[in-house]
């Protein structure tokens, strides 16, 4: 079936969407989503406004959109890991913390976008904000279940303890150098499934 609503010259709308959507994405997380017009977006992309707002309605949809791929990217990674030890947690978790590594090293790196827009925006009806909250339930959810598969006690709440630690270096590491940020974390997960053990 022939889509419909790009605008003339800018090409198929999937097309239009996609360089709307990659552009947003770079500019929202290098700039946080407040200091980002719909102006800007359209100027960098060179796309038409009513063709922006065709695709996503406005700029809060827009925001939730840029949440959801960066989401959708996180977990192809975080599943692309786990398949690689389906019957090692040790190795899955120890596995986590090197890619968590390679992350807090990258350059100009500014964090967790989803914890950057929570911050932002306050609004918990605010549709980029249950994307943000989602996704942190399933990273509690992921790590439960590792520490239920480590045979660790209380694995909810050693789970929730995992994810706070990462959430913790994702926030800190904008103004903190990565490898010894990296180092921190391993350290504090070590610590954790530690403790948990000794329970």
């Amino acid at each position: 079936m022939k889509s419909h609503g790009a605008a003339a010259g800018e090409g198929r709308p999937s097309a239009v969407r996609d360089r709307i959507l990659s552009t947003a994405t770079k500019l929202f997380y290098r700039s946080g989503v407040h200091a980002v017009g719909v102006d800007l977006v359209v100027a960098e992309s060179g796309i038409a406004k009513t063709s922006l707002y065709r695709h996503f309605g406005n700029k809060d949809g827009l925001v939730a959109a840029f949440l959801k791929g960066e989401d959708a990217d996180f977990w192809r990674q975080w599943d692309a890991i786990a398949d690689r030890h389906p019957d090692d947690p040790k190795a899955e978790l120890a596995a986590y913390l090197e890619w968590m590594e390679t992350r807090l090293r990258r350059p100009n790196y500014r964090g967790c976008p989803q914890l950057n827009v929570a911050a932002e925006i306050p609004d918990r009806r605010h549709p980029a904000r249950r994307v943000a909250e989602e996704h942190k339930q399933k990273m509690r959810d992921r790590f439960s279940s590792v520490a239920r598969r480590l045979g660790l006690k209380r694995p909810s709440r050693v789970g929730a303890q995992l994810a706070l630690a990462f959430d913790g270096a994702f926030i800190t590491a904008p103004i903190s150098g990565g490898e010894q940020l990296s180092e921190t974390l391993k350290e504090t997960v070590a610590a954790l499934v530690k403790a948990s053990r000794a329970a």
